[in-house]
């Protein structure tokens, strides 16, 4: 039988989830925890599979070469190099469309919460490099401090979702930036340090497929197939330019262009499909398609057909094939004698947690950036400390710096022991955040913190009805001036039990018009015009300079006179700062942002999504 307060606590707590951060950035999360489950699994096994009867298959099968013939050359690799340097390009491509995205459209975007990981990351590499090389100085191992440097960002937020703070969406943001930091900076080493002797030839094909990404759509060229032969070119000239094809596979995806979808493109698509919808022919099919294409960037298609690929089969196959250690012929005791296993526990254990924790907290204390909201600064030390799990990349510079056997399976060994105290420390920590400082969870608030005041706030309908939707937006957002047709549609159908609050969250960095438009509908509010100004200014959203604006009063018989001096005087730029404060304390971070009796929506907001939302918050109206 369920239990209908279980159900209704796991719908919550999706709803809470969903609520932390934007659908890409949800989407990617989500996928990186779901694959640390996969990746843990493909290491157990291949622990176990070289140390049975049957290690000899283990060998054997990654031992297996496979050729490509490209006449006059070809390229021929044993099945483990296949994956480590074609496989796992393509999974750092997948990284660099993430951090392109974030950079673009994401959370990177706001540079006071990026300086913070910036730094906490590079304090992150800097110093367990120092106590690797300690250890390891004028030794034959001194080579691998490489190995210390990166984070595993699947196992990292497959384990905090496991030992990390309830509902800790916000800290695996941060966390997610940091290893971001770690993942351009082992790759940038991989490229430098530890390819092959370069091909200048090779490398200047290489330089010029890199430059033909970020061309494809100005030549109107959208398909994914020109995505993979571009793709394919450019890893056969990174390999036979001597460079490690891993990094090519990382700038290629920084250059994959990543945008919001504009008005203009959407509308297209939408004219498109329904040409379709009423002639459902070949051509038509055709040209709906290349308009869908072209109104969602190609970095965020790539991403979505990419990213399960690379985190559900190929970092797992990686895992398989390189987590295996034979721990035969005294090779544990040898491991755990030498300096190059405790080197790299010492680095990725002891070195990430200080190293992140001295650079976040300095850096905070001296109000350098700012963290995520709602993310505690005892959370940033059990952060730091699950960094110390490097798996999927120390795994890889092991390969790759050592070529004697007993030194990779030494550096195996102490990748593996780091991961798991590297989770032992970090559970303690947030166990010490929660018990000490009350930091159960890292989350963004779900609650409006302001309430509504009728003396105050802006209200469309009935103030006494029994349903209340709070708006914030600003009058350039494109999506805001849709939503305004949707909010007709939904008080007709609500009629009288529906009250309409519109707050401004004005987002000045991409609309540079909004903070103007909000004083001037303030300002109409003032002479009892706010709602007359608030839906002039969504109907001209492309006209919102000061003449515009002046015109606009006049139109609705305002005093101009006073409605210039309160607008270039700034007369209620007091009041906006409320609300855009508002938002921000009620975890509105973008617009529109709805919320349906005092609780931030999550999901669809068009008007049937918000009226059954609006319905079911108060079980005493009636369902259609």
């Amino acid at each position: 039988m369920k239990n209908p307060k279980r159900d209704a606590d796991t719908t919550e707590t999706r709803r809470d989830l969903a609520a932390q951060a934007a659908r890409p950035l949800r989407n990617y999360l989500a996928t990186e925890t779901g694959s640390a489950g996969l990746l843990l699994a493909a290491a157990i096994i291949a622990m176990i599979w070289v140390n049975s009867p049957f290690s000899d298959s283990y060998t054997s099968l990654w031992d297996t070469v496979l050729s490509i013939n490209l006449s006059p050359r070809s390229i021929s690799l044993d099945l483990g190099h296949w994956i480590d340097e074609g496989l796992m390009a393509l999974f750092f491509f997948v990284i660099g469309l993430e951090v392109r995205r974030e950079l673009s459209v994401g959370e990177l975007t706001d540079r006071r919460r990026v300086t913070i990981p910036v730094i906490a990351g590079i304090g992150g590499m800097l110093l367990p490099v120092l106590l690797y090389v300690l250890l390891n100085h004028g030794t034959e191992a001194g080579g691998g401090w490489g190995i210390v440097i990166a984070t595993d960002t699947a196992f990292l937020l497959g384990a905090l979702a496991i030992v990390g703070p309830h509902l800790s969406t916000q800290l695996r943001i941060f966390l997610l930036t940091l290893a971001i930091v770690d993942d351009i900076v082992a790759i940038s080493v991989i490229g430098i340090f530890y390819s092959d002797s370069l091909n200048f030839v090779a490398l200047g094909i290489a330089v010029v497929c890199l430059a033909m990404f970020p061309l494809l759509p100005r030549l109107r060229i959208y398909q994914g197939w020109a995505y993979a032969l571009l793709g394919f070119a450019l890893w056969v000239a990174a390999y036979e330019s001597g460079l490690h094809p891993t990094l090519a596979g990382m700038l290629a995806g920084l250059l994959v262009i990543a945008y919001q979808p504009s008005r203009e493109k959407v509308e297209e698509a939408a004219v498109s499909a329904r040409a379709f919808r009423q002639s459902p022919l070949p051509e038509v099919a055709r040209s709906a398609q290349r308009s869908v294409d072209q109104a969602v960037s190609p970095n965020e298609r790539l991403q979505t057909a990419l990213h399960p690929i690379t985190s559900y089969l190929i970092v797992p196959l990686f895992a398989l094939a390189n987590a295996g250690v034979d721990l035969g012929d005294g090779v544990l005791g040898e491991a755990m004698r030498s300096p190059l296993t405790w080197g790299i526990v010492l680095g990725l254990v002891v070195g990430k947690t200080i190293g992140i924790s001295v650079g976040a907290l300095g850096s905070l204390k001296l109000k350098l950036g700012v963290l995520p909201q709602g993310v505690g600064r005892s959370q940033v030390v059990g952060g730091a400390a699950l960094s110390g799990i490097g798996f999927t990349v120390s795994l890889l510079i092991a390969q790759l710096a050592f070529d004697d056997q007993q030194l990779q399976s030494e550096a195996k060994v102490g990748v593996l022991i780091a991961a798991v105290l590297a989770v032992g420390l970090s559970w303690i920590m947030f166990k010490f955040a929660a018990v000490v400082f009350g930091q159960t969870s890292a989350t963004l608030p779900r609650k409006l913190s302001l309430p509504i005041d009728p003396d105050r706030d802006h209200i469309r309908g009935n103030p006494d009805a029994p349903m209340t939707l709070v708006e914030y937006g600003d009058f350039e957002c494109e999506f805001c001036g849709r939503a305004t047709g949707m909010i007709n549609d939904l008080r007709a159908e609500l009629g009288d039990d529906l009250n309409y609050v519109f707050r401004h969250l004005t987002l000045i960095d991409v609309h540079p018009h909004a903070e103007l438009a909000a004083e001037a509908a303030e300002a109409a509010g003032n002479q009892d015009k706010f709602w007359e100004m608030h839906d002039i200014l969504f109907a001209h959203q492309g006209d919102l300079d000061i003449e515009d604006l002046i015109g606009y009063a006049g139109n609705l018989e305002l005093d101009v006179d006073r409605f210039v001096r309160e607008v270039e005087q700034g007369q209620n730029a007091k009041r906006i700062q409320q609300d855009v404060a508002s938002a921000d304390a009620s975890g509105a971070h973008g617009t529109p942002t709805f919320f349906i009796s005092g609780t931030r929506h999550v999901g669809p907001y068009d008007a049937k999504s918000l009226a059954d939302e609006l319905r079911a918050s108060h079980s005493d109206v009636p369902m259609d």
